[in-house]
């Protein structure tokens, strides 16, 4: 988990032509919403997506500013094309004079210097998440991860990258890939964020596919439907027990001054006590 960034559980994603549906997505309970401008938008559509994210970023500074950062509310992340592209350019001229978003996706990102290039239009401090959805981006995502400061956290694009690689977008097809994605921002001390669940209503399955991802390392999973929020935050939310274990583990290690020391009938080393500090952390505990 980056210090530069909140833990994200979710990601709901909103297309930028649907401005009726930004407050919906809003209220829907994810821990982030991502303004799309990129696939989800058609081409002749994209002009007028700008124009209504960017009154939807200068609305939304408003209200927060008049609700003194009112806690849980979500963070607003905009998705824009390829700033090497004309499209992209044309968005970070358009946002230019907006608000910023808490942080930017950037899709497509091949090399390290398309970190760099997707800061150079869109201002210096601004955190990015790449998506790692290409085989050349599989390939540097450890670079891509660690290009710069303001990388906030990697997201898996499985869809696009399935294309590219000939292979169905199931789980174990595109194990390595997902495994590679982890790999990466674990490097960086980042979070990533898994691929979507194409289940709009066997919430079951997307429960099934948030417990592969959060066993392999995932910190959380983009939402494409409302729907799918309440399945993915019970996934990726530590349980009472979970943080009942992990609060005994940190507390047992303080006692005993960093000694081996054994905890229910269970040796407790340096890695099982990081990783239930990193738990604490994540259930709001700040590592007890």
């Amino acid at each position: 988990m980056s210090d530069r960034f909140p833990p994200i559980r979710s990601i709901l994603f909103v297309p930028g032509d649907r401005s009726e549906r930004f407050e919906k997505a809003v209220a829907a309970g994810a821990d982030a919403i991502c303004i799309d401008l990129e696939d989800a938008v058609p081409r002749g559509r994209r002009a007028g997506a700008r124009v209504s994210a960017g009154r939807f970023l200068k609305e939304w500074a408003e209200a927060s500013a008049g609700r003194g950062g009112e806690a849980g509310r979500p963070r607003v992340i905009v998705r824009v094309n390829d700033p090497g592209s004309r499209a992209g350019q044309r968005d970070a001229a358009t946002l230019a004079d907006c608000p910023p978003p808490d942080a930017f996706m950037i899709p497509k990102v091949t090399t390290d210097a398309g970190v760099w290039n997707a800061r150079a239009f869109l201002g210096d401090d601004v955190p990015l998440i790449p998506i790692v959805e290409t085989a050349l981006g599989l390939e540097n995502a450890s670079h891509i991860a660690a290009a710069l400061p303001t990388v906030a956290a990697l997201v898996f694009g499985g869809f696009d990258l399935s294309v590219e690689l000939g292979a169905e977008p199931g789980w174990e097809p595109l194990l390595y890939a997902r495994s590679r994605v982890v790999h990466a921002a674990a490097l960086a001390q980042l979070d990533a964020i898994d691929m979507p669940s194409r289940e709009l209503r066997d919430m079951a399955t997307v429960r099934a596919e948030a417990r592969k991802a959060r066993r392999l390392g995932f910190a959380g999973k983009v939402a494409i439907h409302p729907a799918q929020i309440p399945a993915i935050h019970e996934v990726f939310t530590p349980s009472r027990d979970e943080v009942r274990r992990a609060r005994r583990i940190v507390e047992a290690d303080r006692a005993a001054g960093g000694a081996a020391v054994a905890v229910k009938g269970r040796m407790v080393d340096r890695p099982l006590v990081e990783a239930a500090r990193r738990m604490l952390e994540r259930a709001g505990d700040g590592g007890a």
